[in-house]
């Protein structure tokens, strides 16, 4: 009982420092777009957050871990709402690591996650209410489905994949979504000239995008040591070490390369390339060596300045970056899965690779299903004469700073 009580109450506290992530989001999301969006963004990850929660509460979870699959360990259904059953016993609920409601509530968190990854990539021009259709509809359906193919025993397991903590069931899944319905939706009104080139459209507060990247930061130990599942010290020690590692070489590695690259220490890309060691690592966390870690970072941050320059050239607009951090990482962290640590071997970066793409062709499918249907119903974008005047007005009747007009004499005295 002693040891359920202190796996138990690390995996609460890691559950805390995911919720906490998504502040992190919002202060990024928000440093990173203009001013007149903000309550917009803030609207959005409230969204994400509290309705995340509920549809995993209603159909999520047992869709994730159904228990008995059909169709070859592809889809399984437990029913709707969670209930650990009539013969639920915390002690040997697995194996006495964690009760089933901690179960829960920590994949709750995750389920959130996937959300907010598309929240990014859409800002600035998705209408609200197209927003909360497609992110439900994502979250209800596509990320649980793909969660079960691993985390639930389904033919992915089976297979010896490997994703410890989500570079491909969470980040990847998220990434896939969001590059779809940019597609799209299109990109925001001036961000490629007339020849289409990217003009830079200037975030209006990066000292609170870099409190968001370093809140994420905090939240990735218990997003990483959380996927632990147990409060064993040696094991949850090494997986908070390369989290951290990874997380360093990645944004020292991507400003370095934007500086040979572009000729500026960029710290855009420096906190984005943070954010990409720690998707890189986050499928292999409890198997690499400090050392590896380091290494995974080191080609995360490069690849997150190639997929922004990837983007720009198929003028897709991703105004924080969210498609190169959690799309093009997570399929590094994942294949890397392969190529290092105690798992290293040629047959294993094929299974990696196999998952990465059979996942990545069913989130394509479900986000343009999703998509085309909420375009029928209610159509994508606001107007352009609502994108200019910013979505906190058009879409909130509000706006996120209250400016006192000073009325200044016509004539000065001398």
């Amino acid at each position: 009982m002693e040891l359920l009580t202190t796996n138990n109450v690390w995996m609460m506290v890691c559950t805390f420092l995911v919720f906490f992530m998504h502040l992190g989001f919002s202060f990024l999301e928000i440093g990173l777009t203009q001013q007149k969006n903000t309550v917009n963004i803030l609207f959005k990850n409230f969204f994400v957050i509290t309705a995340g929660i509920i549809i995993y509460y209603l159909v999520g979870f047992n869709l994730m871990y159904p228990g008995d699959f059909v169709m070859g360990g592809t889809v399984g259904f437990a029913g709707p709402f969670i209930d650990p059953g009539e013969g639920y016993d915390q002690l040997t609920y697995a194996d006495g690591g964690y009760t089933y409601w901690t179960d829960f509530l920590f994949q709750a968190m995750f389920a959130a996650t996937a959300a907010t990854i598309i929240s990014g990539a859409v800002a600035e021009r998705i209408k609200i209410f197209s927003f909360i259709l497609i992110a439900s509809l994502y979250v209800a359906i596509v990320y649980p489905i793909v969660g079960s193919w691993q985390w639930g025993g389904g033919w992915a397991s089976q297979m010896g994949f490997i994703d410890f903590a989500g570079s491909t069931l969470v980040h990847s899944v998220g990434g896939w979504g969001a590059l779809i319905i940019i597609f799209f939706l299109g990109a925001r009104k001036g961000k490629f000239d007339k020849d289409g080139n990217p003009v830079a459209i200037p975030g209006s507060n990066l000292p609170l995008s870099a409190a968001g990247v370093l809140i994420l930061w905090l939240g990735w130990f218990g997003f990483n040591g959380g996927s632990v599942l147990s409060a064993d010290p040696a094991l949850t020690s090494l997986v908070l070490v390369t989290t951290c590692l990874a997380a360093a070489a990645g944004g020292i590695a991507c400003a370095l390369t934007a500086k040979l690259v572009y000729g500026t220490l960029d710290i855009t890309m420096f906190m984005n390339g943070v954010l990409g060691g720690l998707v890189g690592i986050t499928a292999g966390a409890d198997l690499m060596s400090p050392a590896e870690a380091i290494y995974i970072g080191i080609i995360a941050g490069p690849i997150v300045l190639g997929g922004v320059y990837l983007l720009d050239k198929a003028k897709l607009d991703d105004p924080v970056g969210a498609i190169p951090v959690h799309l093009f990482c997570g399929i590094w962290g994942t294949l890397a899965c392969g190529i290092f640590g105690a798992s290293a071997a040629l047959e294993q970066v094929g299974i990696q690779a196999a998952v990465i793409g059979i996942a990545g062709i069913f989130c394509c499918i479900g986000a343009s299903l999703i998509v085309l249907l909420v375009k029928a119903l209610v159509g994508l974008r606001v107007s352009e004469a609502e994108e200019a005047e910013g979505l906190d007005i058009a879409e909130h009747g509000t706006s996120a700073v209250s400016y006192t007009h000073l009325t200044l004499p016509t004539n000065r005295e001398v």
